[in-house]
């Protein structure tokens, strides 16, 4: 370890292992490592820390539970990512074979075909309608032609004024605030209206891709993510360490970064990227430096079923959202279910999580809403993990610290921080080439 690097990576979660990958293709010289024995970080697979499953729920090795579930949007950045670093060679996906939302006290399917909008219990007659003219006029959007405006500018006038604009009713709203737009709260609302415009467009064109649901998910988990950018890495000269303990961050004396020290080796680089937990994240600041705070908490629950959930359709998988303003809440309950189709557990078992951020000091009774859709649950194992944020953006000091994982359901935040430390340390914007994809399903 006598080396010195441009750039140490602390931590193997997908955050990270991204940015290792990119930053080796551009010619970066890349020191990965990691304090655990396996790929993964915080998002890592497990059944039950040292435990087998019951024999019931077949083999241990039957199982890759994802500890912190995410669906990949079939048009969204991380597929790009995947496109432009050639990474989907590694990798082998599965369509989530449906999206629901719920309203009223029960689950609908967001529809994906114009015969499922005219069926679709979560509008009444008249509403269709509004909504039909609302998706017609962002379908219809060209920026140079301001007739098809209608009078709006969706970088000065807020999404409630577009939604006042087409009558629609509150619940409408909520579909389609939280269910295409896929936001976490309410926020969004009182903002212009451009970034809901292009989510809603990117939810669509992932539908449109397949049809059913606007998500994939790779096969035997998401675990194999990080393993292949690791591998990318690896390919362009970077060089991993698993297992090996980080004992301190090394400072110049001007507290800029300098390396980093594991037992009796140092080894040195110009400047060092990690998750939070590397920096002193649920301990005291080291140094007198405080580097990361806490920004709120998830809660999830992953549970084992022995049956689809019920209102489903019988689906192998789904995502289901529950807006906030349907169960009196400030943010969306998401639910996260796959199956043995992902090549994930046990042939007839099925893996749900649900999870949600934490607004008070009884987290679990948070997610019962979501955990009342579920039916039976033959077992469940419930977390609550802390949500980490750096400080400082690391340019001063050359120490750029990554985001915790948020409770939302898709990958599309982490990929925004995956963009926002590539910009902060190369000094440019991640450019991705336009290939086309070919996503296995």
């Amino acid at each position: 370890m006598d080396e010195e690097y441009d750039v140490i990576v602390l931590g193997t979660g997908l955050t990270e292992c991204i940015l290792s990958g990119l930053l080796s293709v551009e010619g970066k010289k890349v020191l990965h490592m990691d304090r655990n024995d396996y790929y993964g970080g915080d998002s890592s697979v497990n059944f039950v820390p040292n435990q087998s499953p019951p024999t019931d729920l077949g083999r241990d090795r039957d199982y890759a539970v994802d500890l912190i579930p995410k669906f990949i949007i079939a048009s969204g950045e991380l597929v790009k990512i995947l496109v432009h670093t050639d990474v989907l060679r590694y990798l082998e996906f599965k369509q989530i074979a449906g999206s629901f939302v719920y309203k009223n006290g029960k689950i609908s399917k967001v529809p994906s075909t114009e015969v499922e909008a005219a069926r679709s219990p979560l509008m009444g007659l008249f509403e269709k309608y509004r909504a039909k003219k609302f998706f017609e006029f962002l379908q219809g959007w060209k920026e140079g032609d301001p007739a098809t405006h209608q009078g709006l500018n969706l970088d000065k006038d807020s999404m409630r004024k577009v939604y006042q604009h087409f009558g629609l009713e509150p619940g409408t709203q909520d579909f389609i605030g939280h269910a295409l737009a896929l936001y976490l709260d309410d926020d969004y609302i009182n903002k212009p209206a451009r970034e809901t415009y292009e989510r809603i467009v990117l939810y669509t064109t992932s539908m449109a891709r397949w049809g059913k649901s606007p998500y994939i998910y790779p096969l035997y988990g998401l675990g194999e993510l990080p393993q292949s950018f690791a591998r990318l890495s690896a390919i362009y000269g970077g060089t991993y360490m698993l297992d090996k303990p980080i004992d301190e961050i090394v400072l110049n004396k001007d507290g800029s970064f300098a390396g980093v020290r594991s037992g009796a080796e140092t080894v040195r680089a110009k400047m060092v990227i990690g998750d939070p937990s590397y920096f002193g994240a649920g301990k005291e600041a080291e140094g007198g430096k405080l580097r990361v705070v806490e920004d709120g908490k998830v809660v999830r629950a992953i549970c084992i079923l022995k049956h689809p959930i019920p209102g489903t359709d019988e689906s192998d998988s789904v995502q289901i959202i529950i807006p906030q303003n349907q169960v009196n809440r400030r943010n969306d309950i998401y639910i996260a279910m796959v199956s043995s189709t992902h090549k994930v557990c046990a042939d007839n078992i099925y893996v749900a999580i649900v999870s949600t951020i934490v607004e008070t000091s009884a987290p679990e009774n948070e997610i019962q809403p979501g955990l009342h859709l579920l039916g039976s649950i033959y077992d469940k194992f419930v977390t609550v993990s802390p949500i980490y944020t750096p400080v400082a953006d690391g340019k001063q000091d050359h120490i750029y610290i990554t985001r915790s994982y948020d409770a939302t359901s898709h990958f599309e935040t982490v990929v925004e921080d995956v963009q926002a430390v590539f910009k902060r340390v190369m000094g440019k914007d991640l450019e991705l080439k336009k290939r086309e994809s070919d996503v296995e399903q």
